[in-house]
């Protein structure tokens, strides 16, 4: 997984998550607040260069993980431009552009494109693990933290599950024609169905062995100078909110 790698090897690493989710969070701040595209586009080109050149993600993972979301934003920001007219003269549908709209869409573009580009700084400088302890201390509920916890680990099992399938597949030349590509990837269905069946009625007998008693809790590392590292990043996260409220 290339988020969780970046997470893990970036430079930040040992920043404390406090720090790092405040920053981000005053970045989702100022892409909300910009007065203009210009403005929102600034605060995204910040954002990603303190990823980039600032926590040291290298630039073309970070594009990798970020154009599925990138072509998502393309396509909104696309259907926005393009109105539909249910009610012309000759009862049919036309399509026209909202030139009119112009700006207001390169707005909420912008502005969701800075959004995105915080949430990729948190999620490309700190493991999820601590994304959830630092969520527990904010007193988000236990249940939605634990179903988080769950996911991340199941994602990792049956991505292992797959990659582990694949190659006994392919020893077998389960892919060498296009009949037997369709075949093995209706066993990896229908294997994977079985293994997620399996995993979950051993995942909730190991929570009843337990008694299911309180949320699933880990133990956290200690981050050094922590109060040093909050304030720098609400320094550099108020700073960020100015810039985008003051620049035309």
């Amino acid at each position: 997984m290339l988020t969780e790698l970046s997470a893990y090897t970036n430079r930040w690493r040992r920043v404390p998550p406090a720090a790092k989710g405040l920053f981000s969070f005053c970045g989702m701040v100022a892409a909300f607040a910009a007065c203009s595209p210009r403005s929102a586009l600034l605060v995204a080109l910040l954002l990603s260069a303190a990823t980039i050149l600032g926590a040291g993600v290298p630039a073309l993972r970070y594009l990798r993980i970020a154009t599925p979301a990138l072509l998502f934003l393309l396509a909104s920001g696309l259907s926005l431009l393009v109105s539909l007219d249910f009610g012309g003269s000759n009862g049919g549908i036309s399509a026209h552009l909202a030139g009119s709209e112009l700006s207001r869409i390169a707005q909420v573009s912008c502005r969701s494109l800075a959004c995105l580009t915080a949430l990729l700084f948190l999620a490309l400088t700190t493991p999820l693990v601590d994304i959830v302890s630092l969520l527990r201390r904010c007193r988000l509920p236990d249940t939605l933290l634990d179903l988080m916890t769950l996911c991340y680990r199941t994602l990792f099992v049956m991505s292992e599950a797959v990659h582990e399938t694949t190659t006994a597949q392919s020893a077998r030349l389960g892919y060498a024609s296009f009949r037997l590509s369709l075949r093995s990837l209706g066993g990896l269905v229908a294997n994977l169905s079985v293994q997620v069946w399996q995993r979950s009625q051993a995942l909730q007998l190991a929570a009843l062995a337990r008694n299911n008693d309180g949320a699933l809790r880990f133990l956290g590392p200690e981050y050094p100078d922590s109060g040093r590292a909050i304030s720098g990043a609400a320094i550099s996260g108020i700073l960020l909110i100015v810039l985008a409220v003051t620049l035309p």
